[in-house]
């Protein structure tokens, strides 16, 4: 079976988005409703295809939880991160340049103007401009 070409990488770059949650000692492993903190991490990688992407990127996940082992929160309850897996795997079609590289993109059809207009943010409003404490 061919690999479609959205599927390849000329360059050899892989956008991949990994899951990861934490998990309480003694916590009810059979009930999928309990309630857990969560991380999404997008990470750039090197990969010859998407096979060794794929297995790189979940080399990264499992390497992200052993660095992190056990963790205590503020109430003393102990437990550790869980590395879950992917939710994406993407392929970039360009070199990286360092003046910019397209990445990844959505193509919408049929949305209205004024939708498009909204997903637009002032620069105070964008991730890298909050100096915040808090994670939202």
């Amino acid at each position: 079976m061919d690999i479609h070409n959205r599927n390849k990488s000329s360059y050899g770059w892989w956008v991949a988005t990994l899951i990861e949650r934490f998990q309480f000692d003694h916590e009810d492993l059979s009930n999928p409703r309990r309630r857990c903190r969560a991380f999404t991490n997008v990470v750039i990688l090197k990969a010859d295809n998407r096979e060794q992407a794929y297995k790189k990127a979940f080399e990264y996940g499992n390497l992200a939880i052993e660095d992190k082992s056990t963790w205590e929160d503020d109430k003393g309850r102990k437990g550790r991160w869980i590395f879950e897996g992917l939710s994406s795997l993407l392929p970039i079609y360009d070199e990286m340049d360092p003046d910019g590289t397209e990445i990844f993109f959505e193509d919408d059809k049929n949305v209205t103007v004024g939708r498009v207009q909204s997903w637009v943010r002032q620069k105070s409003e964008l991730e890298a401009f909050d100096d915040s404490d808090s994670n939202g």
